[in-house]
């Protein structure tokens, strides 16, 4: 992510208050704490004329003082209050009262992009914009900068009549911010503010108004206007345009410069349902926990179920294993991808070597000359002084020169302000580990160019082998075509899916690195308080920029085809996704520099073109859901809590995760030890999905590929026939699994053809 004012950790934009004054503020609220309490509507007592009076009651009963943060219709039936922990225990036995929960802090994960999804040369194929217009994208994040041409509505036709929705007043934000383009905002800090205290508006507007950045450029991509000669000084030049340009945008500002609390999300996204919205874009996570125990898996579910597909982004924590967020199966995860679009910079050294890096730098070159440069470890007054942390550099020793900066711990553009504070006139940013040769540029203070791990190793040798290293840097603009594209960006969150393994995550991937849209003209592209620069689009990275690309995508499925569930529009996206180049090599990951795998990009990188005609779909029903929790053997109280519903799963009736009807599938296996009780015996698992026909009558057969002997893959019947729209059929895919050591992973494929359609889903194998 580039939002550089607030703290950066591995590319997650972590929203975190750094003032003294709402330090203490915290620590005067910390007696109490944020509870969602989730109610039972249907035990209302007759003694209440509404459900508001009884919640009042409710709380009144364990506390005098308390107040009511919002009251909860439509997501989930209940009502949010600062408790004290004897109170919270308190509520929990009352009668009708589901379950009392701490609220949970989440965190924002931080155009050449419709030609590279092969939107601009297919547009034919997509729906007509009067149709697109009637589809709206609700966008949950940081506001909105309303002025920017991105929001410009030449050429739209009346609001759609079905909705309901406002613009909120509030602190530079009026009613006329709104137009037919952006139809809706509204924002909400209540819990927030019980948990900081209140916002302090001279530093950040208490309305739908974005001072950050991050919340302009998500509801930009997903939708945006066209905005022709967009660039970012220059780099990325060209058209601007969300992925569903026509569609309507409803923005829910819930992350302030302390963060997003799910007391807020919850409470926006039940009014975003009431309020109409068709799609759901959330560039947000927390951390692991339960189904029913995570805000927005409980409030996906509630709009899901009412027809709204929910997408979320799937987190920055890559390259780790099961670093996933938002895993739910009711919820489309999206992980990120490159384009093929760089910004190429190069360090030229003196014994004549030259490496290339990215840089999106735009101010005073460098001079010709080559300039001394050295390594911030050896001219810092820290032992981590190579990591160039605020004060950190002693600048007689920096003054005039560039420093080798490694990245990590802070933000890269803030590392290139603490060298040119202390005086230096450029910096080389190297990878370390972890980040491989993932290259992410930034629009520097000063002339940065930013290299991958071996290049930095290679710049090291020489810096530390010569008595006196000279370099300098230049900057190339913007280069198209670069190949291969896409790769696994190394800060995208992998699987397998840390709660659930039997469900494959994330789903898929879409454009997630160096992408430009519209910005907030509150602060400049780094977010740095130094940084007086305003722009009105920015170049930014982070599965926060990849999960409203697959927002505005579905948006265009839904104009295509408004009858289809948002299982049935997850689906088409994930079975037409592709998971190779043209030359048939699978899709690389930046983080290994090997062949990626379905943990790392679930069903493949979308293909929306496709995806407007998948032949057939998966498609799931809350029904589906119900059996899926009781395979968990979750209660009927806590299947109430997320789904509203009186569900007892049935006594005796064989539940199945593997069968919840998902275009991808997941196979946890038995270890050669025999985990478990077993003896090491070949494991045998039975998956059953059923498809539905989408497309005209046809006959598909399957075809499965491995890359492993050690699993017998079976499906029965291998031929379905389909010669009625919707009509169903049910498969059987059979796993016969050797015995392996514990940690061992595996892949196949199947997909159903008819000579058109490929309708493809990944196999991913794990010995546990």
């Amino acid at each position: 992510m580039k939002i550089q004012g607030l703290k950066l950790v591995f590319m997650v934009t972590l929203l975190i208050h750094n003032s003294e004054c709402v330090v203490a503020e915290e620590k005067n609220h910390q007696q109490k704490k944020t509870y969602i309490i989730h109610m039972d509507k249907s035990s209302m007592p007759a003694s209440f004329n509404d459900h508001s009076q009884w919640y009042e009651s409710s709380l009144k009963s364990v506390s005098d003082t308390a107040a009511m943060l919002y009251a909860y219709n439509n997501v989930i039936h209940g009502y949010s209050a600062r408790l004290t922990v004897e109170e919270a225990e308190s509520l929990e036995g009352q009668l009708g009262i589901l379950s009392v929960l701490e609220e949970m802090k989440y965190e924002l994960h931080t155009t050449r992009t419709p030609e590279f999804l092969g939107l601009s040369k297919s547009e034919a194929l997509f729906p007509e914009s009067n149709s697109v217009s009637e589809v709206i994208v609700g966008v949950l994040d940081t506001g909105v900068w309303p002025e920017i041409n991105s929001f410009d509505d030449t050429g739209l036709g009346p609001v759609p009549t079905g909705w309901k929705g406002e613009c909120e007043v509030g602190k530079n934000f009026n009613s006329s911010n709104c137009n037919k383009k952006l139809i809706g905002a509204r924002f909400f800090s209540r819990g927030y503010e019980a948990a900081f205290g209140p916002i302090d508006e001279r530093t950040e507007s208490k309305s739908p108004r974005d001072d950050d950045g991050h919340g302009t450029h998500t509801s930009t991509t997903a939708a945006g206007s066209a905005v022709v000669g967009a660039s970012l000084f220059g780099y990325a030049g060209g058209t601007a345009r969300g992925m569903a340009a026509h569609a309507r945008v409803a923005v829910y500002k819930v992350c302030w410069q302390g963060g997003c609390f799910g007391s807020d999300i919850t409470a926006a996204m039940d009014k975003a349902v009431e309020d109409g919205v068709d799609i759901l874009s959330l560039s947000l996570g927390g951390t692991i926990s339960d189904y029913d125990r995570d805000s927005v898996a409980v409030g996906a579910f509630g709009a899901m179920s009412q027809g709204v597909l929910v997408s979320c982004s799937a987190g920055n924590g890559g390259p780790s294993s099961e670093s996933l967020s938002n895993f739910a199966p009711w919820i489309t995860t999206v992980g990120a991808g490159t384009l093929d679009r760089d910004f190429p910079a190069y360090v030229s050294l003196g014994n004549g070597k030259k490496f290339s890096g990215v840089s999106l730098y735009s101010g005073k070159p460098l001079p010709d000359s080559l300039v001394q440069f050295v390594y911030a470890g050896n001219v810092s007054n820290t032992t981590t002084g190579y990591l160039c942390m605020n004060g950190s550099l002693i600048p007689q020793k920096v003054a005039g020169k560039i420093v080798v900066c490694d990245r990590g711990l802070i933000s890269r553009v803030e590392k290139g302000e603490v060298v040119k504070d202390a005086g230096g006139v450029g910096m080389i940013l190297t990878n370390i580990n972890s980040y491989g040769e993932e290259l992410v540029a930034d629009a520097h203070l000063l002339p940065t160019v930013a290299v991958g791990e071996k290049t930095g190793d290679a710049i090291k040798k020489y810096l530390f082998s010569d008595s006196n290293p000279l370099a300098t840097i230049t900057f190339e603009g913007t280069q198209l075509g670069v190949q291969p594209a896409p790769v696994i960006a190394a800060f995208s969150s992998r699987g397998p899916n840390p709660i659930t393994p039997e469900i494959l995550k994330p789903d898929l991937i879409a454009p997630g690195v160096n992408i430009i849209a519209g910005w907030t003209r509150a602060t400049g592209p780094t977010g740095l308080q130094g940084d007086t620069r305003r722009v009105n689009f920015n170049i930014i990275s982070g599965t926060s920029m990849s999960c409203p690309h697959v927002s505005g995508l579905a948006a265009l499925l839904k104009a295509a085809h408004p009858e289809w569930s948002p299982a049935a529009i997850r689906s088409a996206l994930m079975t037409t996704a592709y998971t190779t180049y043209n030359n048939g090599e699978t899709i690389q990951d930046v983080a290994t520099g090997k062949p990626s795998t379905p943990f790392d990009y679930g069903a493949g990188h979308v293909d929306p073109v496709s995806a407007l005609d998948p032949g057939l779909v998966y498609d799931a029903t809350v029904n589906d859901y119900l059996g899926f929790l009781c395979a968990l053997n979750y209660s009927a109280n806590r299947i109430k809590m997320i789904t509203k519903r009186d569900f007892t799963c049935e006594l005796g009736k064989k539940y199945s995760v593997g069968d919840l009807n998902y275009p991808s599938f997941a196979v946890p296996l038995q270890t050669a030890s025999g985990k478990g009780g077993g003896t090491g015996a070949p494991s045998v698992v039975k998956h059953t999905r059923t498809l539905t026909n989408v497309g005209a009558p046809a006959t598909y057969k399957v075809s499965v590929s491995s890359e492993t002997q050690a699993v017998k893959i079976s499906v029965e019947p291998a031929s379905l026939s389909f010669t009625e729209p919707n009509e169903k059929k049910n498969y059987t895919v059979t796993f016969i699994a050797s015995s392996m050591p514990s940690g061992i992973t595996s892949f196949a494929r199947l997909e159903w053809l008819d000579g058109k359609h490929i309708v493809g889903s990944p196999v991913a194998f794990s010995w546990t």
